[in-house]
């Protein structure tokens, strides 16, 4: 059995040669493959991963993307060159123990998992980055409709199903737990320590939170559409409502002074309402035309690997298309 370990690697040149050698020395190397992805990092992540490609051999696989795509466009790249019976996803940083791999591997098998999910007793994230997670965790439980209680950690492992199914996936937006949980609720736990960042601080900015669950948020269901729907008929029914309370008012009492005050408020509510359906539907409509513009998930600049048949260095350079960077019909071991 292979077990594929894919790390998207973003400005981790001081971190990333210690955990690979940890996780050779966890896992062994007769049975692992790592696959380090550079996602754009502005240190020196890229020397650093291609020695680590030259002096692992065949374990190590280092994909080097053209520019920042996103963590995980950068994972789907990974998952792309994925080879193992099982994969499992990690950070950078420390913040996933290596030693807690095997758990993963071993939860998996001992009870035929297709995913298994880990948590935390603690989360050593920033209060922006748990307020992120929770907030993801809440509207995910409605759009994707996700077992309450299970937290979608980054720390994860998924079997091969999983991964031929969301690698199927050519969208230029992808979100790699929506993408997994569409395909099966056979999903496992297991409790792993969480350690704080042994160096830099986390990308992910308001920013990429925010663009991040607008991923979850608009790609992967309609019922926001629903929900626009909904409010729609809602303010409409109170618009009449209140339209028939202002007869009856005057009605009744001929001198009732009209209302400016209240009719400024809800012209301002009403259009509100209106703006951000249309932005909603506005957003819709400006993923569908990136997508059929085939604007691509990742481009990958070059492919390194270390061969063990003939001790030389295999550089391939391979150009991204809608759907990543392998040529049509090729499969991940061929690559």
């Amino acid at each position: 059995m292979l077990i594929t370990i894919v790390i998207p690697v973003y400005n981790g040149a001081r971190t990333i040669r210690g955990l690979v050698d940890k996780l050779i020395a966890t896992v062994g190397s007769e049975e692992l493959q790592i696959v380090l992805v550079n996602d754009g990092s502005q240190d020196n992540s890229q020397e650093v991963c291609r020695s680590l490609s030259r002096e692992y051999g065949p374990i190590v696989k280092f994909i080097d993307l053209a520019k920042n795509f996103g963590e995980h466009n950068a994972v789907m790249a990974g998952l792309h060159y994925a080879e193992g019976d099982y994969v499992v996803i990690m950070d950078d940083d420390f913040q996933n123990p290596p030693q807690e791999v095997p758990l993963l591997v071993q939860e998996a098998l001992r009870h035929n998992y297709d995913i298994v999910y880990t948590y935390y007793p603690k989360k050593e994230h920033s209060w922006l980055r748990n307020l992120g997670s929770w907030f993801n965790d809440q509207v995910a439980n409605i759009l994707l409709e996700k077992p309450r209680g299970l937290y979608l950690s980054s720390f994860k492992c998924l079997s091969r199903f999983v991964v031929n199914e969301i690698i199927k996936y050519s969208g230029p937006y992808p979100y790699i737990d929506g993408l997994a949980l569409r395909c099966t609720r056979n999903i496992g736990r297991v409790q792993v320590q969480h350690n704080k960042r042994l160096e830099g601080r986390s990308g992910y900015t308001f920013r990429k939170l925010v663009r991040l669950w607008l991923n979850m948020f608009v790609n992967f269901s309609v019922m926001p559409l629903r929900v626009s729907s909904m409010l729609g008929l809602l303010f409409t029914l109170v618009g009449f409502v209140l339209g028939v309370l202002v007869i009856v008012e005057k009605l009744s009492n001929p001198a009732t002074p009209l209302g400016w005050a209240s009719l400024i408020v809800t012209v301002i509510a009403f259009s509100g309402v209106q703006l951000v359906m249309l932005g909603l539907v506005g957003e819709y409509l400006g993923r569908m035309f990136l997508t059929n513009n085939q604007t691509p998930q990742f481009i990958v600049r070059g492919v390194y690997q270390e061969e063990a048949n003939r001790g030389g260095s295999q550089e391939e350079a391979k150009w991204g298309t809608k759907n990543g960077s392998h040529e049509q019909n090729e499969s991940p071991r061929e690559a």
